[in-house]
């Protein structure tokens, strides 16, 4: 009982950090088109800030501990390929969280060097890492490499 509980609490700082993945480029779609120190701005900022640091970082930080426990209940998955590119997906995912911040700390110091569209493409990147990651985890396809 207590492995399918660490196992609950996992998908649920999962489902929250992939909440904040998919959201935080959104509010940048809209953030990119507020003027520079309006109050939008501003109120743009405040919602980014406490996004990435009281959802996002947290989620992310339960995600791997849980993960890891679960890991080391179930060590045989280190020898499956399906499991090392799913773990290779949330490491891209990781590198994405924190690419995220970067463009955060661009828009706090006024830089406004991308356009709208690029936001807008980026904001697809988890959904597809996501998709991925669940069917590898779902299914368990026999990959060699």
């Amino acid at each position: 009982m207590f492995y399918d509980i660490i196992k609950s609490l996992h998908l649920v700082a999962v489902i929250s950090w992939m909440v904040g993945l998919l959201y935080l480029p959104r509010l940048f779609v809209y953030h990119n088109e507020a003027k520079r120190n309006s109050e939008m701005d501003s109120t743009f900022l405040k919602m980014e800030y406490r996004l990435y640091n009281y959802i996002m970082n947290p989620a992310l930080l339960v995600s791997f501990l849980f993960g890891l426990y679960l890991l080391y209940e179930n060590k045989y998955l280190l020898y499956e390929n399906y499991f090392l590119i799913k773990f290779l997906i949330v490491l891209l995912l990781v590198l994405y969280h924190l690419y995220l911040n970067s463009l955060y700390k661009d828009f706090k110091k006024g830089y406004r060097n991308k356009k709208t569209k690029f936001y807008r493409i980026i904001n697809e990147i988890p959904t597809i890492l996501m998709i991925i990651a669940i069917f590898l985890i779902i299914v368990k396809p026999e990959i060699h490499i």
